[in-house]
């Protein structure tokens, strides 16, 4: 449950800042000289607002899906690999007692190692790359990029379009996003 606070309160923090740029966005527009320029920045707006929010959604259900899935023996969590062995062979940075017995490798030995650890990392990097497809197909993107699509044509069919004032909207959501999270991190 604290997790959930966390992550509204996140949420709301992230949308309070989104709502005063795109306020001062709104200002701006009204002292332009195109009328066009507040309708294009807030379609633009609008439609990166939705492509972020189902973002967020879609991965937050995609670990959500893994987490349910995941199989602690299975992971081996907290199982020293035998890439750590050698990396660590007298196991120092571990919070177990020192282990006394290590073996001596030969080169052949080591490569061999090597070459079955990069199987292994090749095998996980494609049942990741599997496992996230549903995360770049799902619904909420689709129909936030649906919407992105729309607004843009009827735009540009109705000959409302004006390129600066769009981009501008565009950028809003993304660019809002780095500075706050580059002001969360340095806090």
């Amino acid at each position: 449950m604290e997790m959930m606070d966390e992550m509204i309160k996140t949420i709301s923090t992230y949308a309070r800042i989104f709502f005063v740029v795109d306020f001062i966005l709104i200002a701006f527009s009204y002292f332009q000289e195109n009328p066009l320029f507040l309708l294009n920045t807030q379609i633009a707006f609008i439609s990166s607002l939705v492509i972020s929010l189902a973002t967020f959604f879609s991965f937050k259900n995609n670990v959500a899906k893994r987490l349910d899935n995941l199989d602690v023996n299975e992971n081996n969590l907290g199982q020293r690999d035998k890439l750590d062995e050698l990396d660590d062979p007298y196991d120092l940075y571990s919070d177990d007692p020192i282990n006394e017995e290590s073996k001596k490798l030969s080169a052949e030995e080591i490569k061999t190692i090597l070459k079955e650890e990069k199987e292994r990392v090749k095998q996980n990097s494609f049942k990741n790359t599997v496992s996230g497809i549903g995360t770049f197909v799902s619904v909420y993107r689709l129909a936030s990029y649906a919407v992105l699509i729309i607004g843009f044509f009827y735009l540009v069919n109705n000959k409302l379009f004006f390129a600066p004032a769009y981009l501008l909207g565009l950028f809003v959501v993304p660019l809002s996003a780095l500075l706050l999270s580059a002001f969360i991190r340095n806090k």
